[in-house]
């Protein structure tokens, strides 16, 4: 049997944590730049607050009903999202859990009767939100389709079913189906569903599911379809994978707060942004061949519509892979050069990082001169440690700019309680 955890409305359940007198009070968080809202509490959404809808317009409305507003919190987000998954592992144990994305993680509940899985759902449900405070809904099923389904049905009705729902006898499984719009069923978009309900009046689950593996290969994507359909037959097409620990390509893109004309301050923020991926890069302890920035412009105006500017880009294949954030940067500002346009606004930049391979199984190169590995090993390893242990980068390149003014808006950010000294909970 499979199962998935998934953190209920878990952004806005993270700030509650830490405030609790939001409890029962609506409450929603903003994207990077304070743009669109992307969480929001039960209670937002009975007041008619639409999810992904612009910050802008729906404002007059969030302060007309006082609701609780804030900007994304990465820190204080990331830091809980791994004690909710260290709490898992410690409870199944590490092989029986694969985390999915940062609010979501399926599990391995095979072994287990099905008599007993409901109590086991349980267990787990109070103990993620004893330990953590974070709460929590749980589906389980014989199939990962079939879960991710019993965890939607769970949401859906946290009251009646406790936020647990298990489905184990054919009864069930088909009643639940039925009761799924195929819009809900995992891998399926909102665009591909309502084509299904065009060409092929496939309204539920239920009906999908009712459909031959010929027809999906023919229609939903050859054998990715096929075994969406099995696994909707209750039959197991995907185990639990382990934790991806070294990508293969590592991006850092950000909006900036304002629009930005200037080389100098697109330079700092290029130089910001592949300081951020160097230092992940090192984290795997891996380098990279390959590096390529981009910037977007601004949408331009014409007459009375907007229409979305193209991000232009460059990149440059590296003589001898590095992971030196010293010599990443150099590269990196000299291809701004390359892209920059003098009068151009610019909304948002990123730098990306490739042909990442082993730091132990670096090619070397005839035809140029490698610097001393050692010694670039030696400073990025005092810098992270003196930056992750001290935090707000104590220790940055100069390249990447003192004032940043050019950095995103997070006016209605919460402290970063758990991951910063001075931005502790206090108890009084």
């Amino acid at each position: 049997m499979k199962a998935i955890i998934d953190c209920n409305s878990f952004y806005c359940g993270c700030e509650r944590l830490f405030q609790p007198q939001l409890h029962k009070q609506p409450v929603v968080v903003l994207s990077n730049n304070d743009g669109c809202i992307i969480s929001r509490t039960d209670e937002a959404k009975e007041l008619g607050v639409k999810m992904a809808g612009p910050y802008f317009l729906a404002k007059p409305f969030i302060e007309e009903f006082n609701v609780a507003t804030f900007s994304s919190n990465y820190h204080l987000y990331g830091d809980m999202s791994w004690r909710v998954m260290e709490t898992l592992r410690m409870i199944l144990g590490a092989e029986n859990v694969e985390v999915y994305s940062v609010d979501e993680a399926f599990l391995d509940l095979d072994g287990y009767d099905d008599e007993a899985l409901y109590n086991i759902a349980l267990q787990i449900r109070l103990t993620v939100e004893q330990w953590t405070g974070i709460k929590v809904s749980i589906g389980v099923a014989p199939t990962k389709v079939l879960s991710k389904i019993a965890n939607h049905l769970a949401k859906k009705n946290k009251i009646a079913t406790e936020c647990i729902v298990v489905l184990t006898k054919i009864e069930d499984i088909e009643q639940a189906l039925q009761n799924t719009p195929v819009g809900e069923v995992w891998g399926i978009g909102r665009k591909y569903a309502q084509k299904l309900k065009d060409d092929f009046a496939i309204f539920t689950a239920y009906d999908l599911s009712h459909r031959n593996e010929e027809w999906a290969r023919k229609n939903m994507g050859g054998v990715v379809g096929v075994r969406l359909l099995q696994e909707l037959k209750s039959i197991c097409c995907s185990t639990t994978e382990e934790e991806l620990t070294s990508k293969k390509m590592i991006a850092t893109t950000r909006m900036f707060g304002r629009a930005v004309s200037s080389i100098i301050e697109i330079k700092e923020a290029i130089a910001t942004y592949t300081s951020r991926a160097a230092e992940k890069l090192r984290r795997q302890h891996a380098v990279a061949g390959c590096i390529s920035i981009f910037i977007v412009p601004k949408q331009i105006q014409a007459q009375e519509s907007y229409h979305r500017a193209p991000s232009v880009s460059a990149s440059f294949t590296l003589p001898i892979a590095t992971a030196a954030t010293q010599e990443l940067i150099v590269i990196a500002t000299q291809l701004v050069e390359q892209i920059f346009k003098a009068g151009t606004k610019y909304k948002k930049a990123g730098v990306t990082l490739s042909a990442i391979v082993d730091e132990n199984s670096v090619q070397g190169n005839l035809f140029f001169e490698d610097t001393n590995p050692v010694k670039n090993k030696a400073l990025m390893s005092t810098i992270d440690n003196v930056n992750f242990s001290m935090r707000g980068d104590m220790v940055k390149f100069a390249s990447s700019g003192t004032t940043r003014d050019w950095k995103m808006r997070c006016e209605h950010r919460s402290p970063r309680y758990t991951t910063r000294w001075e931005e502790m909970y206090e108890v009084s």
